[in-house]
């Protein structure tokens, strides 16, 4: 899928951009939040479906993940047609050019592909408004995420 500034989302299928990925998540999760690089990575990364936004020159611009099926419902204790979005991270060269929003819907469309319901998401409170924007709506408390203040979000797709 196209971008509107030149970029393309697309499904993970390969190892170079399943590592273009992870080195994403690294540099925002683990180097801007200072996440713990041990659990940034995690058991559910193996079975998650993977996008990722790459500008016109190969340069890897964004991430994020799709848990569905058993993975989701063990993740996240949810019902087996609600989808799990997760670990979505954009440079910050890409941020503010549509690219989360992007792969929000890349995250989406694969989610009705899998014939899921509903996604559900963790969205760190200073991100609530960009996924309200989306649809999302925040239900439940705020609750702490690797020192990261959370709150839990669906919208049905």
């Amino acid at each position: 899928m196209a971008g509107p500034l030149g970029y393309t989302t697309r499904t993970v299928t390969d190892e170079r951009d399943r590592a273009a990925c992870f080195q994403l998540r690294k540099e925002v999760f683990v180097g801007e939040q200072n996440v713990p690089e041990e659990i940034e990575y995690d058991a559910y990364d193996a079975d998650a479906l993977h996008v990722i936004a790459v500008a016109a020159d190969g340069t890897a611009l964004g991430t994020g993940r799709l848990l569905h099926g058993p993975a989701a419902s063990a993740h996240t204790g949810a019902d087996p047609a609600v989808g799990s979005l997760g670990r979505l991270a954009v440079s910050k060269e890409a941020r503010g050019l549509g690219v989360g929003a992007a792969l929000v819907r890349a995250i989406e469309d694969a989610a009705r592909d899998h014939g899921l319901a509903a996604v559900d998401l963790h969205a760190q409170t200073h991100a609530l408004r960009f996924y309200e924007r989306l649809g999302y709506e925040p239900y439940g408390p705020e609750f702490m995420d690797a020192g990261i203040a959370h709150r839990a979000m669906r919208r049905t797709i």
